[in-house]
């Protein structure tokens, strides 16, 4: 069963915008030092829709290559079509990975209605050679998978949990409830984290656990064993970062956060542009007023 803390790492790029591998590697190091549970890559953090195909495999595999053995790596590889992700399921396995990370298809939303989404996900699970978990990214996709749905979904032997970002507690609670003891429920977010955790999750995928993650695997361990008072002040303290480095400043703002607190975060790849200087003072401010020390450039 996947629980624990897990970052979606952002994808390091050079400024002409190819993978920069050496970045990449001096991260992947450095997150092998924390508390980590694993690590996801080609998540929404990770730019996944601005990878080709060759490069979604080859950044599978130089991660699996380059981070602990013993700790999982997870390949996010939902695509539009379900022959394009089954596709990319199975290279995403051959390159390594401990579990496929499977967005809904969105592009023609209002064709993916519940039915149509039942069958692409037991497609893919049918076909795929590693446990696939579900993404559910509201935000991105425009299209929230219900908690009927997710508990159907969970029937499936091979679908074995989900990666809920909508942060809706309550539909993550029915999805607790209504699914199977082994299903791995994680929030998406850093902004939920304890209270999802409450309700009974078994994790977190958390863009703040790139800058944050031991606090982040702290929240967890206060949790299990019962610390509340513990648990919710560090929740409490991940809720600016965590803010500055999604919704508000989004990729450029971890990507800024990441170079201020000593990784290689980079510019995004393009059409996004690197986190102005007046964002990055206040990128700045909000990182130290939670106890971190950016003093990068």
């Amino acid at each position: 069963m996947l629980r624990g803390i897990f970052a979606p790492i952002p994808t390091s790029f050079t400024e002409d915008g190819d993978v920069d591998y050496r970045s990449l590697e001096r991260n992947l190091n450095r997150w092998a030092q924390t508390d980590l549970t694993g690590v996801v890559v080609l998540g929404s953090n990770g730019e996944f829709v601005y990878l080709s195909e060759k490069e979604k495999v080859e950044m599978v595999r130089f991660v699996r290559e380059h981070f602990p053995g013993d700790r999982p790596v997870i390949a996010g590889t939902g695509c539009e079509s379900t022959r394009a992700t089954v596709a990319l399921t199975a290279r995403a396995a051959e390159a390594g990975c401990d579990a496929a990370l499977v967005l809904t298809p969105h592009y023609f939303k209002g064709a993916m209605n519940p039915g149509v989404l039942k069958r692409f996900f037991f497609d893919v699970a049918d076909s795929a050679e590693i446990p696939v978990m579900l993404y559910n990214m509201p935000g991105n996709t425009g299209l929230n998978m219900t908690s009927a749905l997710v508990i159907e979904l969970s029937e499936h032997p091979n679908i074995v949990g989900i990666k809920d970002s909508g942060g809706n507690i309550v539909q993550i609670s029915e999805i607790i409830a209504g699914t199977p003891d082994d299903f791995s429920v994680f929030a998406g977010s850093g902004s939920f984290l304890l209270p999802a955790l409450t309700m009974g999750a078994v994790g977190g995928t958390l863009a703040v656990a790139n800058i944050m993650a031991d606090e982040c695997a702290a929240t967890l361990a206060a949790s299990e064993a019962g610390d509340m008072e513990k648990a919710v002040a560090l929740q409490r303290n991940l809720l600016k970062p965590n803010a500055a480095v999604t919704g508000r400043f989004g990729i450029p703002g971890l990507k800024a956060a990441m170079d201020m607190l000593g990784f290689s975060g980079g510019p995004p790849r393009r059409p996004m542009l690197p986190l102005p200087e007046e964002s990055r003072r206040e990128l700045r401010s909000v990182l130290a007023d939670a106890g971190l020390d950016p003093r990068g450039h």
